[in-house]
């Protein structure tokens, strides 16, 4: 099944923001329309930031390394959409992340598998699909 996706780098301002702070650099990994972010751990000036092309302007050592850690960065999180394809998996915002970071996806603990098992089986009685004595 073929699914929207897009890599985007972003500045994000911190929360105790003073005049003249850096901006943290965030990467947003959108699948479908619904988005996973991380921090890059990486931050930049916002005059510096084309936010185009997700990339920092400039042409000295630093912006240059940068500039290629972003680039790298992509790479990768296109490689883990690329595996999770190969794999037959459910391309998700969160399992694309999970691939990245080397994570297993989130998994559910008995007593929650229940919950939404008992949750979608009322949704299903509602709409007479199933008997109430079901739940």
């Amino acid at each position: 099944m073929k699914t929207n996706f897009s890599v985007l780098f972003f500045l994000k301002k911190p929360k105790n923001y003073t005049k003249g702070a850096v901006y943290f650099i965030f990467l947003r990994i959108t699948v479908d329309g619904v988005r996973a972010e991380m921090s890059t751990s990486r931050n930049c000036e916002p005059e510096r930031w084309n936010a185009k092309a997700g990339k920092v302007i400039g042409t000295k050592e630093d912006v240059k390394t940068l500039n290629a850690y972003l680039e790298n960065m992509k790479a990768e999180v296109y490689a883990a959409h690329s595996q999770l394809n190969v794999d037959g998996a459910v391309i998700t915002a969160d399992s694309v992340k999970c691939k990245f970071l080397g994570k297993a996806e989130k998994t559910h603990t008995i007593m929650q598998a229940i919950k939404i098992h008992n949750t979608n089986m009322a949704a299903l009685v509602e709409k007479e699909d199933y008997a109430e004595g079901t739940l």
